[in-house]
């Protein structure tokens, strides 16, 4: 089957976060596509089958476990889709887990249409505050456990205990954020739940984070980014029951998988 390398959310290689995307030419087994994604390593790779053109199936696993929404796999797939399937496609649509998503070509860049999850405010406990190494200001929960800190700063200087970050019962991702200084919000994201310490670039937990953020800024379009070593530019928009995340993608890799 083809395989490509997209780095997503970047704007050269080496940044953003780097995406497996998998052509299927008949669907497979999920052991099969768990199988590939634990032997490629990424923290996401995605797998898309085409129904007809615009119209596609898309799942996505870690190396240890499939999951319900990836917005870095999803940019990476529709790039794919769009540069080497059906080049002539403006707007993509996506079975998935989490229902039919979109993404449409926006100039340079690819806009997904996503849910929005505003998460309701929870205890900060002492769990929490051991596990990211700091005392958030506050906690709020939706599939995502959001941290707020203090400053920019303290999100960049964190240092998590990711084995006490799994053991949290609270949330699928611990996303660390604080307003920006040059952008609206930053952000981190640690998952070790599914096999991945820090995910560089995480599209999914901004269906939390642009809502919380739109709420407390005031402002319905976002420029955001994420402070990991790699690091990101999403441009959001809250719009309701869903949101919007542009970005932009770059290719690393063109090849086959033998299996």
């Amino acid at each position: 089957m083809k395989y490509f390398v997209v780095d997503a959310f970047a704007e050269n290689v080496f940044g953003g976060n780097p995406a497996g995307v998998c052509v299927l030419e008949e669907q497979l087994s999920k052991e099969m596509m768990q199988s590939i994604a634990a032997e490629n390593n990424l923290s996401e790779t995605a797998f898309v089958f085409k129904r007809e053109l615009g119209k596609y199936d898309l799942k996505w696993f870690t190396p240890i476990v499939e999951i319900d929404l990836c917005g870095h796999a999803t940019l990476g797939a529709a790039f794919v889709v769009a540069n080497f399937i059906d080049k002539e496609v403006v707007k993509m649509e996506f079975s998935t887990l989490s229902g039919i998503l979109t993404v449409t070509k926006s100039g340079d860049l690819l806009e997904m249409d996503f849910p929005s999850w505003m998460p309701m405010e929870i205890k900060v406990t002492e769990e929490m505050e051991k596990a990211i190494g700091a005392r958030p200001l506050e906690a709020y929960l939706s599939r995502d456990l959001i941290l707020l800190l203090e400053d920019e700063k303290s999100v960049i200087e964190l240092k998590p205990d990711f084995e006490k970050v799994e053991k949290l019962k609270e949330g699928m991702l611990l996303v660390a954020t604080a307003k920006g200084t040059e952008f609206d919000f930053v952000s981190r994201c640690f998952v070790p739940k599914a096999g991945i310490d820090e995910d560089p670039v995480t599209g999914s937990a901004h269906s939390t984070l642009i809502p919380y953020w739109a709420n407390k800024l005031g402002k319905e379009e976002m420029v955001a980014k994420q402070v990991s070593q790699r690091g990101g530019v999403l441009h959001c928009k809250n719009a309701g029951e869903r949101v919007q995340i542009r970005g932009g993608a770059i290719l690393y890799l063109k090849g086959e998988i033998f299996v």
